[in-house]
């Protein structure tokens, strides 16, 4: 029964595939690693995919990548991933629904007496958390 579900679902994803993908040609690629950690990228290949990146190595990066979905749509994701972790945008990307106002209180409070004892509190992310949680960036 199990080989019967995994090569249905094999065949399914085969299906699924745009053939354009298969022959797919990078049309560019493009990359500078500097000595001082930072570096840059940028590719785009003949199906539709582009991406590009800048930062500095294991601190942040910035960036952008789209491609054609099966809708014909151009998607397109802007990021910065920093010490506030990974933060995605675009405008087919789901936004979060506003924050109960006692979960907002908390976090204020939190902030007003931050915990003492763990080194792995960071008051930046917290300020990052209710900013985006607030709309108050």
């Amino acid at each position: 029964m199990f080989k019967l579900v995994l090569i249905s679902a094999l065949v399914a994803l085969a299906a699924a595939q745009d053939p354009r993908d298969a022959q797919a040609q990078t049309l560019v690629q493009e990359s500078e690693v500097n000595p001082d950690g930072s570096y840059q990228y940028r590719y785009e290949t003949s199906n539709g995919i582009a991406a590009q990146e800048s930062g500095i190595g294991g601190q942040s990066a910035t960036g952008s990548y789209s491609f054609t979905g099966q809708d014909g749509v151009l998607y397109t994701v802007n990021y910065v991933a920093d010490a506030n972790g990974f933060q995605p945008q675009g405008a087919h990307l789901p936004v979060d629904l506003p924050a109960p106002e006692h979960v907002i209180k908390t976090l204020e409070q939190i902030r007003a007496n931050p915990p003492r004892d763990d080194p792995n509190f960071s008051i930046d992310a917290l300020n990052a958390a209710i900013a985006r949680l607030t709309g108050k960036k």
